[in-house]
């Protein structure tokens, strides 16, 4: 299977009664496929899945996956065990699965811990590396491993920036291996490298804007994709100033796209101040950067 393009990972909007929004999460869907991304990523750590009843978790699962079905786009699922794996059916394209976080298992843990869950996924995987909430590091030459596996189809890459590994690992990406951004700030320059696309929740907020972005790049649009590219990555740098989606809530509740800026302990509301800064970016109703 190929994933390139915008993949963006959907918040989990509440109501005033702590229900989920699933009319207002519909319609999230709807208008960011609308706006040019070419899938969608339901229960990412965007939709604050650890707050979710398995219930809640199960009704998210089906309203995304029915707008993804009628929209024909692909569905990827946040999926990091045995368990939740076999939950997945045939309406998901591919699971993201996190590098097991915390303990630390060292690199060659992790290639294990991956070729085991390829062989019971009935989905492909793609690799959810984020070493500054894991803990745990990743070589370029690791990813290769990764990509070795015949289920493992791609990587959402979020090392924390442009390091050695980065450069590396794009300098000589794996065959028929998705590299997708995830790292919102750092998307452009990962683009220019030969990055296939993006898992980017900022493009909650701008969706056209963060497509016409990857569309830039894979068209050689230099002229389009510089100056876009530093405005979305200063629009991001807003979005993550408090611990996400708790800025994108808060900018999508002030402009009306959904009807509460909840969240969901441990997350608490971002300062006031955060919020304005971010608004004074982006028009989330008109996907308008400013």
């Amino acid at each position: 299977m190929t994933l390139t393009g915008l993949y963006v990972p959907l918040i989990t909007p509440f109501d005033d009664n702590d229900k989920v929004a699933l009319d207002a999460l519909e319609k999230l869907a709807v208008d960011t496929l609308t706006a040019g991304a070419a899938g969608l990523v339901a229960l990412g750590t965007t939709a604050e899945p650890s707050s979710l009843s398995e219930a809640e978790r199960r009704t998210v699962l089906d309203v995304v996956a029915g707008v993804c079905h009628a929209q024909n786009a692909q569905l990827i699922v946040g999926a990091n065990t045995p368990d939740a794996l076999a939950k997945l059916t045939d309406r998901t394209a591919a699971a993201l699965t996190l590098v097991p976080p915390f303990v630390r298992p060292g690199e060659r843990g992790v290639v294990a811990y991956f070729e085991h869950l390829a062989a019971v996924s009935p989905v492909p995987l793609v690799a959810y590396h984020v070493p500054y909430r894991t803990g745990q590091s990743l070589s370029a030459a690791t990813i290769r491993r990764l990509a070795a596996i015949r289920a493992v189809v791609g990587i959402k890459y979020a090392a924390g920036g442009i390091d050695e590994d980065t450069v590396d690992l794009m300098a000589e990406q794996p065959a028929d291996f998705a590299v997708l951004g995830g790292d919102d700030p750092f998307i452009a320059p990962l683009l220019a490298l030969g990055a296939t696309g993006g898992i980017l929740a900022s493009a909650l907020v701008a969706p056209a804007e963060f497509a016409a972005l990857l569309d830039a790049y894979r068209e050689g649009d230099l002229g389009t994709a510089r100056p876009l590219g530093h405005k979305l990555a200063k629009l991001s740098r807003a979005l993550f100033a408090a611990p996400n989606p708790t800025v994108i809530k808060a900018v999508l509740h002030a402009c009306g796209t959904i009807p509460t800026p909840a969240v969901r302990l441990p997350l608490v509301q971002p300062e006031a101040s955060i919020v304005r800064t971010a608004r004074e970016l982006a028009d989330p109703r008109s996907s308008g950067l400013r």
